[in-house]
C-alpha cells in the first residue's frame, strides 16, 4: 500500500479547508476597480431606500373597532388650526369615556387620570390622545409619536378674553 505525495497533498489540503485554516476563494485579495465599488454601494443604497419605504408606518387608524354610541350625549364642536375639526360626545352620567370625531372616524376614549387637572383620554387601539386645558385641546399620535391637531378651540374657548378694569383707588 504506497501511497503517493500527491495523495498526501490532498488530504492535507482538504484537511486544512476542513478546519478554516484555508480561505475561500471569494475572499482572495485583489483590487477592484472603482466603478465596480461605486456600483456596489449605490446598489446597498437603493436597496436600504426600497426597504425603508415598504417599512413606513402605516396611519394609525383600527377599522375592526366598533363605532360607539352617542345617543344622549352632548356635542362640542372643536376648530383647530389648519383648519382641523374635533368633535368630542360627552355622556354627563358617565365621564370615564367620550367619543371624538377626527376625519370621519369616531373613536371611543378612555379617561386618564393626570396630576396637573387637565383632562386626558386615549384610545390605546388607535393610539388617539386627546388632552383638554382650559384654554385649548391637543389631539396626539401616540404610535408615531405626533401632533395631528393644536390649538382645538370650542365655541366658548374661541371668545376673546376681556380683561377687567383695573378698580380706582379711592382717596
Amino acid at each position: 500500500m504506497s501511497i503517493t505525495l500527491k495523495q498526501i497533498a490532498a488530504a492535507c489540503a482538504f484537511a486544512l479547508a476542513a478546519a478554516g485554516v484555508c480561505a475561500p476563494a471569494s475572499a482572495t485579495t485583489h483590487d477592484t476597480h472603482p466603478k465596480a465599488t461605486k456600483v456596489l454601494k449605490e446598489k446597498a443604497r437603493s436597496s436600504k431606500h426600497k426597504k425603508a419605504k415598504k417599512e413606513a408606518p402605516k396611519p394609525a387608524v383600527a377599522d375592526n373597532e366598533p363605532e360607539p354610541d352617542v345617543t344622549d350625549t352632548t356635542m362640542a364642536e372643536y376648530s383647530c388650526e389648519l383648519n382641523n375639526k374635533v368633535a368630542i360626545y360627552r355622556n354627563p352620567m358617565d365621564d370615564s369615556h367620550i367619543a371624538l370625531r377626527w376625519q370621519n372616524h369616531l373613536r371611543r376614549m378612555d379617561k386618564v387620570g393626570t396630576t396637573t387637572g387637565a383632562q386626558r383620554y386615549e384610545n390605546t387601539n388607535v393610539g388617539l390622545v386627546w388632552i383638554g386645558i382650559p384654554s385649548k385641546g391637543i389631539l396626539l399620535d401616540s404610535k408615531q409619536n405626533r401632533q395631528l391637531a393644536n390649538e382645538c378651540k370650542d365655541a366658548e374657548q374661541a371668545k376673546p378674553v376681556v380683561a377687567a378694569a383695573p378698580a380706582e383707588k379711592k382717596s
